[in-house]
């Protein structure tokens, strides 16, 4: 069996390329990972009671961008309903 294209240039390039994607995917997944226990640690911290429902919904979404506004309203927020206020389930 002929091997050698795993030695190739192409091969090699291939190889680099699918490990840069897979390091920039894992920091990806890695900063949402964190703005969610950021959102729960910011509720935790104020007393807000964050049910099991909840906290499966925060740590779930995988959204940056839904993440940031739920961290901005439980800088507020009283309860877990008002950092959800206008998403839909």
């Amino acid at each position: 069996m002929d091997l050698s294209f795993f030695q190739s240039q192409t091969a090699q390039q291939l190889r680099a390329e699918g490990e840069t994607k897979g390091r920039v995917e894992g920091r990806a997944e890695g900063r949402v990972e964190g703005r969610a226990e950021a959102v729960l640690v910011l509720l935790g911290h104020r007393g807000v009671e964050v049910s099991e429902e909840d906290r499966e919904r925060i740590i779930g979404c995988g959204d940056p961008d839904v993440l940031d506004q739920w961290l901005k309203r439980a800088l507020t927020a009283t309860s877990t309903a008002e950092v959800f206020e206008g998403e839909s389930d």
